[in-house]
């Protein structure tokens, strides 16, 4: 019979002893001296006990309710404040972009604390200096520099106009990375022996939330530039297809559809794919009649303030569309022709329902996993019935990439009005030899008329 090393029964020692004082941790005692062998015995004593989400519901409804069982109670929760949040969505669009782009930003803020807090939760009996400092000192410094970028690229012109703005526009890179540098020296700085490997973990903790969080924030004030609707739709198409998933779920759901998720279903998931392809449809044929949802948003330097006033692209012009052999047999009864009218847009459309039916429920199951692994079942309590603002928000941030990737690649031309900007902030002599070869360039098209033509 092995009955192991002398270094193993020596080990197997060390370890009851740090089992204990692991025990007395928990139970408000001194914090383990040596992190690193506590984290060798124990693998899941990273992983201690995090403040679960308590039920903020308020009183009132709470009274009301009182007779119902959780289920139903749950239902009219969850309801009542979704018509609530859906009420303050459209209120704040009603305010305007600027007021959006704040709402985004304090969004982003409040979902950045939610999930370095678990992080601190877990790991505060460690006593890390300057944790918490570092986090939020780095969400500044990224801010910084993605918001310095969005303002030189969508207000070069008022960013020209002032002269600090310009002396801070044309050293932002540097100034940026100056910032993220003293950060970087100052966790350096920070790292105290027998903590090093949970530093490190906090390390990236940190910078991989501000990844998820800031970076796809930064992707979401990019699409309100676009034009609002690519703001309104996208984001109404993943909140449809969370009401209309949970919906066709609560009623006729029958079969599991993952394991991280199990009260999601093929039922839910199935009907909220259809119900959102339609909503998506709708909802652009109604916005891209209105210039103050498709038309960029831009300075005005005239009126020293921001608009949303153009001609409206030919994108968000009506079109006539030849329907499929097989629509026209079934809509040829009602409306006898062959031809729908639709905005270009509306096919633009389909292709974000679609996506924020299929692949938008991912980053939810992203955030169930994420959940699992520290044994909570929301981020916070911010909002009864629903969880943490990042709650809400897990699929948002996957489908604001991917209307970026979408503009990018098959709807955004290049921009006239950007071009000339730039060249305005040439030298002189730059701008002339500029003229001169797009002069040249027209003639040798045939263009422009030649000299000895003009004369």
């Amino acid at each position: 019979m092995n009955r192991g090393t002398p270094g193993d029964s020596a080990k197997s020692t060390e370890c009851e002893s740090l089992e204990q004082e692991y025990t007395r941790t928990r139970t408000g005692g001194r914090a383990p001296q040596n992190m690193e062998e506590d984290l060798e015995c124990r693998p899941d004593s990273g992983v201690p006990e995090v403040p679960v989400a308590t039920d903020d519901t308020p009183e009132v409804l709470n009274k009301a309710l009182s007779g119902l069982s959780s289920r139903w109670k749950n239902w009219w929760v969850r309801g009542i404040l979704t018509l609530a949040m859906i009420s303050f969505f459209f209120f704040i669009i009603y305010l305007g972009p600027m007021v959006l782009m704040m709402i985004v930003l304090c969004v982003q803020i409040k979902c950045f604390h939610e999930i370095i807090t678990i992080g601190y939760s877990v790991y505060h009996s460690y006593h890390l200096p300057w944790f918490r400092t570092l986090s939020w000192y780095f969400l500044l410094c990224v801010n910084y520099f993605f918001y310095g970028e969005t303002v030189t690229d969508y207000f070069f012109t008022l960013v020209q106009r002032e002269e600090p703005l310009r002396i801070l526009s044309k050293y932002h890179r540097f100034i940026s990375f100056t910032l993220y540098l003293t950060g970087f020296c100052m966790f350096v700085l920070s790292l105290v022996k027998k903590h090093y490997r949970l530093q490190f973990y906090m390390f990236g903790w940190t910078h991989v939330t501000l990844l998820i969080v800031v970076t796809q924030s930064h992707l979401i004030i990019h699409n309100l530039f676009e034009g609002m609707i690519w703001f309104i739709v996208p984001i109404s198409c993943v909140i449809c297809n969370d009401i209309m998933a949970y919906m066709f779920g609560f009623f006729f759901g029958r079969t599991p559809l993952i394991k991280l998720s199990p009260k999601k279903t093929w039922e839910g998931f199935i009907g909220g794919f259809f119900s959102t392809v339609v909503f998506g449809i709708l909802l652009s044929y109604v916005m891209s009649g209105y210039r103050y949802f498709v038309c960029p948003v831009e300075f005005n330097n005239d009126s020293n303030s921001f608009t949303v006033d153009c001609e409206p692209s030919e994108l968000f012009q009506l079109q006539d569309y030849t329907l499929p052999s097989v629509l026209q047999s079934i809509t040829g009864w009602v409306t006898h022709t062959s031809l729908c009218p639709l905005f270009p847009f509306q096919i633009h459309s389909i292709a974000l329902s679609a996506f924020a039916s299929i692949m938008g429920p991912f980053g939810g199951f992203f955030a169930s996993g994420f959940k699992r692994a520290f044994k909570i079942k929301d981020f916070a309590n911010t909002i009864p019935g629903h969880g943490g603002i990042m709650d809400r928000f897990d699929c948002q941030y996957l489908m604001a990439t991917f209307v970026n990737v979408y503009i990018a690649s098959f709807i955004r031309g290049p921009n006239p009005t950007k071009v000339i900007q730039q060249l305005l902030a040439l030298r002189p002599d730059q701008q002339l030899h500029i003229y001169n070869s797009l002069k040249a360039h027209l003639t040798e098209r045939g263009l422009l008329a030649t000299q000895e033509e003009a004369a």
